[in-house]
């Protein structure tokens, strides 16, 4: 069955998401003989991308099997700009689908679910709504939106409508599926698919990171004889930068020969200023922007992973990134609770430990729960093996993408939403 889809997405192509995410998984959909289209929309596209750019650049997506195409994108007055940006897709989409004949469209979460679906009336192409998380809720748990206002209601009232117009569904854990689709196991009450597909990495990529660049790092830092702790990832927002601070200086006082290690894009000082704060030296942490290549490479080096994100209603459907990269590392991670479905799984695949409560003793309970863990010889393949089981790309993201498609097409989604 050749099947050809026109993947949408509100972001940009050399965006760190995209680069880790998306365009992993459209090459399992090519690989797999599912002719691709992408659309995505570009920040400052003239300022950023040269013409002689963008022409390499859809070239070698095209030897991969992926067409790209492109639309600026427009930040401000953000509602505004936001709408601009749906009927422009919309636009260029319906020209895509019927030049190309595509019959199913993509939408990476809310907005470019919007274009879909008015595309979706104008040709007759299905759609799958790619559930990235409880958007309208995530907005309100940010605090950038009040509970119950007029953005929230327009929002939901939004995804009231997107949830009824799609044929298809993927949501990121099953908390959120059984939230959004109660009494629902692989299709909803209307037949139409839906799959559980967690961000997934490739695991081989960590599992097999250059031992000899990690050793580098380990010598560069001066690690020999030191716990390394490793955060990956933004600070600020749902991530808990205060409460991760006060846990690496509970692991210092604990035991000083501790090393706290920190991979973010965001500004050094969100976390840097609250570790001075709490007596933490400067000698024994490291606030760093790496490439998304190197992140392999200092995980290796590490023995411990950190993550504490706001444990808030939208974050049931979340499923951090850097869980999978932790995990394909061989790392025992420490999270907080009510964050997808990482309680059961940290717990159920004895890979780590849930911090309940964001104070000194629980998180000397949770050291020592994981210092007892790093005895044991074989947690790190424990860990690598809940990875490949869990959030691999070529056997579980991958494979569930391309049996959605299937599924969809032939003829288990509801064709007439």
């Amino acid at each position: 069955m050749s099947i050809r889809t026109l993947y949408l997405c509100y972001f940009g192509l050399r965006e760190p998401l995209v680069q880790t995410q998306v365009l992993p998984y459209l090459r399992q959909l090519a690989a797999a003989k599912i002719k691709v289209y992408l659309l995505t929309f570009e920040p400052q596209l003239r300022e950023t991308w040269s013409d002689e750019e963008l022409t390499k650049q859809r070239e070698r997506l095209a030897m991969e099997g992926i067409s790209w195409f492109y639309l600026p994108y427009h930040k401000s007055p953000s509602v505004p700009a936001t709408v601009y940006d749906i009927m422009a897709g919309a636009r260029l989409a319906t020209q895509l689908v019927r030049r190309y004949q595509i019959e199913v469209m993509h939408a990476r979460s809310h907005v470019p679910a919007v274009i879909g679906a008015w595309v979706k009336r104008r040709t007759g192409a299905r759609l799958i709504f790619d559930i990235r998380g409880f958007m309208p809720e995530e907005y309100v748990d940010a605090g950038l939106w009040p509970a119950g206002g007029r953005l929230y209601r327009a929002a939901k009232a939004t995804e009231r409508w997107l949830l009824s117009s799609a044929d298809a569904f993927v949501v990121l854990t099953e908390r959120a599926r059984n939230i959004l689709f109660p009494n629902s196991a692989d299709t909803d009450e209307r037949g139409r698919p839906i799959e559980v597909i967690p961000c997934c990495v490739d695991a081989q990529r960590f599992r097999s990171a250059d031992i000899v660049a990690a050793g580098d790092v380990r010598r560069e830092l001066n690690l020999e004889g030191r716990r390394v702790i490793v955060y990956v990832g933004a600070l600020g927002g749902w991530y808990l930068t205060d409460e991760m601070a006060d846990f690496l200086a509970t692991a210092h006082r604990q035991d000083p020969r501790t090393f706290s290690l920190i991979l973010t894009q965001s500004s050094p000082e969100m976390i840097a200023s609250r570790l001075r704060a709490l007596g933490v030296n400067a000698e024994d942490y490291l606030i760093r922007k790496v490439s998304p290549s190197d992140v392999p490479h200092y995980l290796k080096a590490a023995d411990i992973a950190l993550s504490f994100i706001k444990p808030c209603y939208s974050k049931q459907a979340s499923s951090p990134t850097k869980i999978a990269e932790f995990l394909a590392s061989g790392l025992p991670i420490i999270s907080n609770a009510g964050i997808g479905d990482l309680d059961a799984m940290i717990q159920g695949d004895g890979v780590g430990t849930i911090v309940h409560e964001f104070d000194e003793a629980a998180y000397l309970q949770a050291l020592s729960v994981v210092n007892a863990m790093r005895k044991d010889a074989m947690v790190a393949a424990r860990c690598r093996a809940s990875a490949v089981n869990r959030f691999d790309l070529s056997t579980v993201g991958g494979p569930r993408y391309v049996r959605l498609y299937h599924r969809l097409m032939e003829g288990r989604g509801d064709k007439t939403a």
